[in-house]
């Protein structure tokens, strides 16, 4: 499922973004409901989405977590899409906006750590990456956190012109880094089965099925005949399931590879 922001009215959603315009008066009501506010019904929809999946948002549902009727919504956010732009941008608080790694001269260590707190953040909210970077949401937490990598990658000394390129090439790695940590973990419950089961039933009946595999896929049975990659280091990796750490290792190692290519470019460019 893939949705697009931006899909609302621009003057309302910018505004409700920027907090540009005076916002209506947060309502009460007899008994104990919380009291509605654009803030209220923003975090809301954000548990709601990381409880039940994207799947799961609307209006309604939303103002059901408030005890509230949809109608009740509308005075404050004109609607699905732009609740969506909303919560776009508030969850993209959470990330850190200055790297002490940044402060010592260390671009390296900068970026990992940057990287690290982004797949994390992406984790926690696996329904962000539903959302579409094809058109951004153009909110303030959204710029801030652009404005992070951009500074981060402006201390390697490269031109602003491959600093562009990197950051388009380094958001979509870690989405997809995150999708797959995601997966991980959804896998055992969307299906059913346990990954070691899975692996175990599907192996059996290839081997079967397709007794010579070794020898018409050579490459691919080199990979596993050579053992797996370096374990991930850490406390407690063991454990993190199985898939959810050959996703890990693979982020850390595909990150290790991106960021040698760009000290590989600072060198040629020395």
């Amino acid at each position: 499922m893939v949705v697009f922001a931006g899909q609302g009215d621009p003057r309302r959603s910018l505004s409700l973004l920027w907090r540009a315009d005076a916002p209506p008066p947060a309502r009460g009501g007899p008994g104990p409901k919380p009291r509605l506010s654009v803030d209220a019904i923003v975090a809301a929809a954000v548990a709601l989405a990381d409880e039940e999946g994207m799947t799961a948002l609307s209006m309604r549902a939303v103002g059901d977590r408030l005890g509230r009727t949809a109608m009740a919504l509308y005075t404050y956010v004109p609607g699905k899409s732009e609740l969506l732009d909303l919560m776009y941008d508030a969850v993209h608080a959470e990330l850190p906006t200055a790297y002490p790694e940044s402060e010592s001269g260390d671009w390296r260590a900068a970026l990992t750590a940057w990287a690290g707190e982004v797949l994390e953040f992406y984790v926690r909210h696996p329904w962000v990456l539903q959302v579409s970077q094809a058109r951004p949401v153009l909110g303030p937490h959204e710029y801030a956190g652009l404005d992070t990598l951009v500074t981060l990658l402006r201390a390697t000394g490269l031109p602003t012109g491959v600093v562009r390129r990197l950051v388009g090439t380094l958001f979509p790695y870690l989405r997809g880094s995150a999708q797959a940590v995601a997966d991980a973990r959804l896998a055992a419950a969307a299906t059913g089965s346990s990954d070691e089961e899975w692996w175990a039933a599907r192996s059996a009946a290839l081997l079967e099925l397709v007794p010579d595999f070794a020898e018409r896929f050579p490459a691919v049975s080199g990979l596993e005949a050579e053992g797996p990659a370096e374990p991930c280091p850490g406390e407690g990796a063991e454990a993190v399931p199985y898939p959810e750490r050959e996703a890990r290792e693979t982020f850390r190692v595909g990150l290790g590879v991106l960021l040698d290519g760009i000290e590989a470019a600072r060198v040629g460019r020395t």
